[in-house]
């Protein structure tokens, strides 16, 4: 779908839930919405954060005035950690699941077992609700019960393995340790723990194709990793065709320059939940028009420097006063039992004057005195940190 019809759909979506979801047209204040025509119109609206949504939801129960029907209207509720609560949309694939499956090659027929949690929390719905939509039969095995899971595999033979990837070895592992057959599985769509190499290629050693997929509890599936004619991997993640997905610089609302890694911010409007320019906390970046390069960190920064807490946002703002700088980085490091915090920032004209500049503008936005340290453009890592607390643990 090209952004001219996408953001058709998300005008005529936005209208529609304007005076629905309450939240919903808090946040988009007096944008005009008939002025959003592409992802970067959308700096003008406000991202919600995930780390705000629990004092929303706490402020006007149950889902912060988000909702654009009554909480009876939904099937499913569901609650996560951090007292955040989602609500499942109706349809069949209400998560966006099931054409990550398909492109990990699960086809109708196949029986899935999946070992996502179904304990309060949508992860092991969101598969499960993906899987049934392609027309594959679940077992609802969530983790734990290694042995009995391994049991159920054995008899009921199925080809496709749904959950962490860590457990997919332990499940391995625990067959073979057992004499157990479970070489069924021949198909894995992993998600909620990282994929290293070394561990794909373990799994895949065992006959096993793996592909991963990016979700979260409150969005669904985001992207997914997708391959080539001949079955081999394509670099990056596909991004669900339903979502409208950035890239912002941590602690702003405004899109990270190309290339940089960022913030995951996801516009979903479907059904009576909606989320614009929802702030995962997840870090990324983009590797092709329209691919993910997966997850990358977490972008909730904030450090506590000497009682006081200093946020990305006030790090990026002290670099947007200052446009002949480049990437920043807050450094916060502790010696002779001293926080002590040094601003990094990349400029081509370093000077006496503008690290001074920088420094009174670092101290009457933070309430805290920091040294400067000018580098060269590009000297930083493209990492997506703006503070980097390298004190000690105790």
């Amino acid at each position: 779908m090209t952004d001219d019809a996408r953001f058709e759909l998300l005008r005529d979506r936005l209208g529609a839930l304007h005076g629905r979801s309450h939240a919903l047209a808090r946040q988009i204040g007096d944008v005009d919405i008939s002025a959003l025509r592409a992802p970067a119109d959308l700096a003008a609206i406000p991202v919600l954060r995930k780390s705000a949504l629990a004092d929303m939801q706490r402020a006007e129960p149950p889902f912060g005035a988000l909702a654009a029907a009554p909480t009876r209207a939904f099937a499913r509720l569901f609650a996560s950690p951090g007292g955040i609560y989602e609500a499942e949309q109706a349809g069949d694939d209400p998560w966006g699941a099931a054409r990550a499956f398909a492109a990990a090659g699960v086809v109708s027929g196949e029986i899935v077992v999946n070992c996502f949690s179904y304990h309060l929390t949508p992860g092991g719905r969101i598969l499960e609700s993906g899987a049934l939509a392609l027309g594959c039969p679940v077992i609802p095995a969530g983790p734990g019960n290694t042995e009995q899971l391994i049991a159920a595999i054995a008899h009921l033979r199925p080809s496709v393995y749904a959950g962490p990837p860590d457990f997919l070895k332990i499940v391995l592992d625990r067959a073979r340790a057992l004499g157990a057959d479970v070489s069924s599985l021949r198909k894995s769509l992993a998600s909620g723990a990282a994929l290293p190499p070394s561990l794909r290629a373990e799994l895949e050693g065992a006959g096993i194709r793996t592909r991963q997929a990016y979700a979260t509890a409150d969005l669904g599936a985001i992207a997914w990793e997708t391959s080539d004619a001949e079955g081999r991997l394509e670099p990056g993640l596909l991004v669900n065709p339903d979502l409208v997905v950035e890239i912002v610089t941590p602690g702003t609302n405004d899109p990270a320059p190309e290339g940089k890694v960022g913030e995951v911010v996801v516009t979903r409007l479907t059904g009576d939940y909606p989320l614009l320019r929802f702030g995962t906390g997840d870090l990324s970046a983009w590797a092709a028009p329209g691919r993910l390069k997966g997850w990358m960190g977490r972008a909730d920064q904030s450090a506590k420097v000497k009682g006081l807490f200093v946020h990305p946002g006030q790090i990026a703002e002290t670099a947007r006063r200052h446009p002949e700088l480049g990437a920043v980085r807050l450094v916060v490091t502790r010696a002779d039992e001293q926080d002590a915090m040094t601003l990094h920032a990349e400029t081509a004209a370093p000077s006496d004057a503008l690290a001074a500049a920088l420094a009174a503008t670092l101290q009457a936005l933070t309430k805290l005195r920091g040294e400067v340290l000018l580098v060269a453009p590009g000297a930083l890592p493209n990492d997506g940190k703006i503070i980097a607390d390298e004190r000690p643990t105790p």
